[in-house]
This record gives structure tokens, C-alpha cells and sequence, in this order.
């Protein structure tokens, strides 16, 4: 699925909306007064683990490629002490907004 996913339109253009909402500028650098250009937008809750939760906003941020691989362990794909944080931020948002 995922694979299809990240070549569809509706993520192409999803992509470049985040980028831009956060000024192509990594949000985990920035916690640290750090501006760094962003390449990547990262699904904050996995996609494995929150399919409906593909396309939200709050969901999604965007980041450096070096702070794309301080998210996940490379060797299972699981989410680092970091990508984890970043989780516990978000569920807080997500929480926080009325289902449609």
C-alpha cells in the first residue's frame, strides 16, 4: 500500500503543502535553534500503525534527512526514542480535534 501511496496525487500535493506550511524548514532542528532546509515529510504516527491518519496535518511535518533517520531504527523500522516524543506531541493534537 504504502509504496502506491507515496506516488499517488493526493500525496504529491499533500508533500508540498506541508513543506510549505512549515517553511521547508525541519521542525526538529528548529526545537533546537537550528534552520535547517527539509526534504522529507515525515508521518509522525506511522502509516502501518494509523491508516486514516495518512493525510492530517497534524500528522505530518516535515524534516531534514538526517533528522528522518533519528525517527526510525533502520534495522526494524521501528520508532526511536525521538520519533516516539514526537508521537506523544501529536496524540495530544490529534486528541484534541473533534472527529469529522
Amino acid at each position: 500500500m504504502s509504496k502506491d501511496f507515496y506516488k499517488s496525487t493526493r500525496w504529491k500535493t499533500k508533500r508540498i503543502n506541508i513543506l510549505k506550511r512549515d517553511n521547508y524548514l525541519c521542525r526538529e532542528c528548529i526545537r533546537y535553534g537550528k534552520t535547517t532546509g527539509a526534504t522529507t515529510v515525515h508521518h509522525v504516527i506511522p502509516l502501518e500503525q494509523k491508516l486514516e491518519l495518512k493525510l492530517n496535518n497534524n500528522n505530518l511535518i516535515s524534516l531534514c534527512s538526517k533528522c528522518h533517520e533519528k525517527m526510525h531504527d533502520r534495522t526494524n523500522n521501528d520508532l526511536t526514542s525521538t520519533g516516539i516524543q514526537w508521537v506523544e506531541r501529536i496524540k495530544k493534537l490529534i486528541s484534541s480535534i473533534p472527529p469529522p
